[in-house]
């Protein structure tokens, strides 16, 4: 389900990736023009599923290849959109481990590590921040994913 900027509603519906590596840190991104780091991911095409969308997102922007079967769901969470003033970004959350090197392409402008206690001086999407970063301590501490 793509979300139009006409919708009504003024929700931007996407599907994101809450990525750890060996060491635990957490991937975050920041699209080129743009302050917030966010999970990567983005909007599904027309008739795609969540996971086709996922791992196509990942590969276009990270050049990351992560199986579908790899990813787990975490959930749906809505927070105020970073980049849209007045919009509410609604987020179907899959986690996985990441392994192998990050290539940004796309609108992707950077790419970090996080660890997922440690984002300090860090500006944090509001979907990150309350939902993403708890989600990442948790598997670091050895949850699923």
């Amino acid at each position: 389900m793509t979300t139009s900027r006409s919708d009504p509603e003024r929700v931007v519906r996407i599907v994101a990736a809450v990525l750890l590596d060996e060491a635990g840190r957490t991937l975050l991104v920041r699209k080129r023009g743009t302050e917030a780091f966010m999970q990567p991911g983005g909007k599904k095409d027309e008739g795609e599923t969540s996971l086709a969308a996922l791992t196509r997102e990942i590969e276009e922007e990270l050049g990351l290849t992560i199986a579908a079967e790899r990813f787990a769901p975490v959930g749906t969470f809505r927070a105020p959109a970073a980049n849209e003033p007045g919009w509410t970004v609604e987020a179907e959350l899959f986690s996985a481990r990441a392994d192998g090197p990050i290539h940004i392409a796309a609108e992707i402008e950077e790419a970090i590590w996080v660890e997922p206690g440690i984002s300090e001086g860090l500006v944090l999407a509001p979907l990150t921040r309350q939902f993403a970063i708890p989600v990442a301590a948790r598997m670091a501490g050895g949850g699923a994913g």
